[in-house]
C-alpha cells in the first residue's frame, strides 16, 4: 500500500485538487438559463450543479427501486396471496343475486303504486260508489274467461254487478262469497251487455267469440261502420251503466248463419289478460264530492234567496196598490141604485157608487134555426140580432117552441136541413 501511494502520489494528489475544484465549482455554479446570469449568487432562480448531478446518480437506481416493488407487490397480490378470492366471489355473487330481486321487487311496488294512485284518483271523481278490489286467481280454463277477486258481499259485492277499470268496462260479477267473488269477462262466450257505437249510434250485443275476443252481434250490415269508431255501454242491460268506455271496432266480418248480419270484432280498452286491481261498482245513486255538495247547497240556498226576494216584491206591490187612490171616476153615473153625495140618501162625503160591471155579452141569433136542437142559440157567423149595451126596455117574450109531430107513413118528418130565417 504504501509504495501504491509513493508511487503515484502526485497522480493521487492531482486528482483530489480537481475533485475539490469541481465540487466547489459545482456548489457555486448554477443551472445556465437563457437571459440570464447564473454566476450572480444573489440569484435564488437557478439550481446549482451539484444538485442537478446529485440529482442524476440517485434517480435512476431510485426508479429502478420503486418499479421493482410495485410489480413485486402486485405478483404477490393478484397471483400469489389468491387464498380466499373464490369464496368472496361466491358471496358477491350471491350479494349481486339479492340484489337484483330486491330491485325487481321495489319496480313492482312502484308500478302497483302509480296503478293505485290511478285507479284512486278515478274513483274519487267517479260518481258512483265503487270498491276495489285486487284479482287473485283465473279459472285455468282456455275456454273459459272468468278471474277470482279478493271482495265479497260481506263487503258490498254481490251477483251482476259491473267490474270496471280507469280504462273500460271488465265484466261482471257472477258469484260471491264471503270474502271472494268470481267476475266473468266481457270476452266470455256466455257473456253479453248492451253496447252502442258512438258516432253511427247502432246498438248492439257484446259477447265473447271462441278465441276469447269480444265481439258484438246481431248487427244489420252497414257500412258506415268503420275501424277505430268507439265502443260505449248502451246501459239497457241494467248491469252497466250508459257511457262506460268499452273499447274500439278492430274490424267487420260477415255473419256465417245470417247473410244480412255482420260481427263486429272490438279491440277491448282494458287490459283482460292481465288485471291486477278494478273496481266493483255496488251503487247506481249519484255521490258527489265535498266541493259539489258545496256547490249545489250554495246554489239551493241562491234559489230560496231569490224566491223570497220575489215574495217580498210581490207583497210590497200589493201594499202598495192597497195604498193607492182608486181608479173610480166620482163623476160617473151611478149604477144598481148607488148614491152619489148629495142626492139625500147617502152620506154626505162618501162616494158609494157600486163597481162598474162588465157589458151584456151579445145574443147571437141562428141564421138557419135548427127546431130539432133544444136550446140551440147560435151558429157560428150569425149576426147580431140586437144592439149591444143594456136594455132599458121589457125583456122580450120567449117564443113557444114548436111541437113536432109524430112521424108516420103518410106524414114523412121534415127535412133536418136549417132552412133560411122568414121576415
Amino acid at each position: 500500500m504504501d509504495s501504491f501511494f509513493s508511487r503515484y502520489r502526485n497522480l493521487l494528489v492531482l486528482l483530489v485538487v480537481l475533485l475539490a475544484q469541481i465540487i466547489g465549482l459545482a456548489v457555486q455554479v448554477r443551472r445556465v438559463d437563457s437571459g440570464r446570469n447564473t454566476l450572480d449568487p444573489r440569484d435564488p432562480t437557478g439550481v446549482r450543479l451539484i444538485r442537478l448531478w446529485a440529482d442524476a446518480v440517485v434517480t435512476p437506481p431510485e426508479k429502478i427501486f420503486h418499479a421493482s416493488k410495485l410489480g413485486s407487490v402486485a405478483l404477490w397480490q393478484n397471483y400469489i396471496d389468491l387464498r380466499h378470492t373464490r369464496e368472496q366471489n361466491q358471496e358477491l355473487q350471491k350479494t349481486i343475486d339479492r340484489l337484483r330481486l330486491e330491485q325487481a321487487s321495489l319496480m313492482e311496488d312502484a308500478r302497483q303504486g302509480e296503478r293505485l294512485q290511478a285507479l284512486l284518483e278515478f274513483q274519487q271523481r267517479y260518481i258512483y260508489k265503487t270498491v276495489a278490489a285486487q284479482a287473485v286467481g283465473s279459472s285455468g280454463n282456455d275456454s273459459s274467461r272468468v278471474f277470482y277477486i279478493d271482495k265479497g258481499w260481506k263487503d258490498g259485492v254481490v251477483p251482476d254487478m259491473a267490474v270496471i277499470t280507469p280504462d273500460g268496462i271488465v265484466g261482471k260479477v257472477r258469484e260471491s262469497g264471503d270474502h271472494t267473488a268470481q267476475v266473468l269477462a266481457i270476452n266470455d262466450p256466455t257473456s253479453g251487455a248492451g253496447v252502442i257505437l258512438e258516432t253511427t249510434r247502432i246498438r248492439g250485443i257484446l259477447r265473447g267469440n271462441a278465441a276469447g275476443r269480444p265481439q258484438i252481434v246481431g248487427i244489420l250490415k252497414d257500412d258506415r261502420i268503420q275501424p277505430g269508431e268507439k265502443v260505449l255501454t248502451a246501459g239497457g242491460d241494467l248491469v252497466f251503466p250508459r257511457g262506460l268506455p268499452v273499447g274500439v271496432v278492430d274490424h267487420v266480418i260477415a255473419d256465417p248463419d245470417r247473410d244480412s248480419f255482420v260481427d263486429v270484432i272490438v279491440k277491448p280498452a282494458a287490459h283482460l289478460d292481465r288485471l291486477d286491481e278494478v273496481l266493483v261498482i255496488t251503487a247506481t245513486d249519484p255521490r258527489f264530492s265535498a266541493d259539489q255538495q258545496q256547490d249545489m247547497n250554495t246554489s239551493e240556498a241562491l234559489k230560496g234567496a231569490e224566491a223570497e226576494a220575489i215574495k217580498a216584491q210581490q207583497k210590497a206591490s200589493q201594499i202598495m196598490a192597497e195604498r193607492l187612490p182608486g181608479l173610480t171616476d166620482p163623476n160617473a153615473p151611478a149604477a144598481n141604485g148607488a148614491t152619489t153625495p148629495g142626492n139625500g140618501t147617502g152620506a154626505p162625503g162618501q162616494n158609494q157608487a157600486a163597481p162598474a160591471q162588465p157589458p151584456a155579452p151579445k145574443l147571437v141569433h141562428p141564421m138557419h134555426p135548427d127546431r130539432f136542437t133544444p136550446g140551440a142559440q147560435a151558429l157560428p157567423g150569425a149576426e147580431s140580432a140586437a144592439p149591444a149595451g143594456p136594455q132599458t126596455g121589457p125583456a122580450p117574450k120567449p117564443k113557444a117552441k114548436p111541437v113536432a109531430k109524430p112521424s108516420s107513413p103518410a106524414n114523412p118528418p121534415p127535412s133536418q136541413t136549417p132552412r133560411s130565417p122568414q121576415p
